[in-house]
């Protein structure tokens, strides 16, 4: 096998692993890690990070943590929006490298949350309205409302808030980059 061969295979089965990791629908039972294993996985990644920075010549400071039972990666710093990208693109795909590089150095996948200049937080916090106004209007016309297409971050963050509201219910429907939630009545 190639080392393409295995970087593809690897990737993709690092992606289905986020999928399911993140909105925990159907998700398959993990081996549960130690705290040790998971701050051992956030020093893998913050060192990847780091090295990413030098070659780009960013600035930040790495904060490495466990939290909820995941590796969290914060980098901290100004101008570091093209780090980010349109939509948090660009931070979507440096998780996913940081990822497979602590897969390759630990055998383990990981559900690491890498977050830059306090993008998810603040995207957290729209997602929140986002979720409450379309918890407002399917209680008020009794109808599904479908969301525009979001990733499984920002859909976990949909489906967390709609799960703590009464008399809707979430799911997921479509297919990657395309998938939405659709919030219904219950």
């Amino acid at each position: 096998m190639t080392e393409q061969t295995e970087l593809t295979e690897l990737s993709e089965e690092v992606a289905v692993s986020q999928e399911e990791g993140s909105e925990e629908v159907d998700a398959p039972k993990r081996k549960q890690l130690s705290d040790a294993d998971l701050f051992r996985q956030s020093e893998v990644a913050a060192d990847y990070i780091e090295g990413l920075l030098d070659i780009l010549d960013a600035d930040g400071d790495i904060d490495e943590l466990v939290s909820g039972g995941r590796p969290i990666v914060e980098v901290v710093g100004n101008k570091l929006q093209h780090l980010i990208g349109p939509r948090g693109a660009t931070l979507e795909a440096l998780q996913e490298l940081t990822r497979l590089a602590i897969f390759k150095q630990t055998g383990e996948p990981s559900r690491l949350l890498l977050d830059i200049g306090g993008y998810r937080e603040q995207r957290r916090k729209e997602l929140a309205a986002v979720a409450r106004n379309a918890v407002e209007k399917v209680k008020q016309h009794g109808e599904p409302v479908r969301l525009e297409p979001m990733s499984a971050f920002e859909r976990k963050c949909v489906h967390d808030v709609v799960n703590a509201s009464e008399g809707v219910a979430s799911e997921s429907e479509g297919v990657e980059p395309n998938r939405r939630i659709v919030v219904r009545p219950a």
